[in-house]
């Protein structure tokens, strides 16, 4: 990048190219001078835009939140179809901007890609937040299928009071949207890799905080713990009165959980 913008301003969304990638993410970034990186799940950007705000303001940071390309009517990137190669995306991002003591917060599916960012051992990390990830493979404990669902009954799996979530817009059309449908072209129709949870043992020397709302009905939280157990060095929390998007649901909460446990 050769512009620059004076530590503490907030500046508007633009269009930052990643040259390895082949391509451009669309990226909101909020510019407080502490980097943080979030990444949305398959909910779409939107999941995030709140969070995003909170964070930046309490915290006097520079947040970042990528748009996954492919979501929002964004363009894909050519050669970036996988949750690796997009998680290296994000690297090589990171590496464009300059950034270093990058703490990496995903839920969900961007839980996952958080995960695998954390394994490029990039030296711009330097931590990484796991909210209700997917991803791993645990035998008892699977994620729920969403195919199909009605959005009463998708928000009831995610909310822990339904009620808080947010409107569908009246245009949406029925069946699966294009953002599930980016969402599968990353995660393969598993929405899970079988090698990750072996995977995660490699992690020892990286602090990770893997967060948990009580009432995710989509991935329990013996699936969480799971998640954590992997991790060497990781801690565990679980959300009361949250469910799947706890930054959606409970921001507060999530936001005093991560900064009492010096995630950020």
């Amino acid at each position: 990048m050769n512009d620059t913008v004076p530590a503490g301003s907030l500046r508007p969304t633009r269009t930052l190219s990643t040259p390895t990638a082949g391509g451009a993410i669309t990226v909101d970034d909020r510019d407080h001078t502490r980097p943080f990186l979030l990444l949305h799940g398959g909910g779409g950007p939107a999941t995030m835009t709140g969070f995003a705000d909170l964070l930046a303001r309490r915290t006097h940071s520079r947040v970042l939140t990528p748009t996954h390309p492919g979501f929002a009517g964004t363009p894909r990137v050519p050669g970036v179809d996988s949750t690796r190669t997009l998680a290296a995306a994000y690297v090589a991002l990171l590496d464009e901007l300059g950034l270093g003591d990058v703490t990496v917060i995903g839920n969900s599916f961007g839980g996952w890609l958080a995960a695998e960012i954390a394994l490029l051992g990039s030296p711009r990390v330097s931590g990484a937040v796991i909210i209700d990830g997917i991803g791993i493979e645990v035998a008892q404990h699977p994620p729920t299928s969403v195919a199909g669902l009605s959005p009463a009954d998708l928000s009831k799996l995610s909310f822990h009071d339904p009620g808080k979530a947010p409107a569908r817009p009246a245009a949406a059309a029925p069946g699966p949207g294009p953002d599930l449908q980016a969402l599968v072209s990353y995660t393969g129709p598993t929405m899970s890799d079988p090698t990750l949870l072996e995977r995660l043992r490699a992690l020892d020397d990286l602090p990770v905080h893997v967060v948990w709302g009580a009432s995710d009905g989509i991935v329990s939280t013996e699936y969480g713990r799971a998640y954590a157990a992997a991790i060497p060095r990781a801690s565990f929390t679980v959300l009361p009165r949250s469910g799947h998007l706890p930054q959606v649901e409970t921001p507060e909460e999530l936001l005093g959980t991560l900064t009492d446990g010096s995630s950020v």
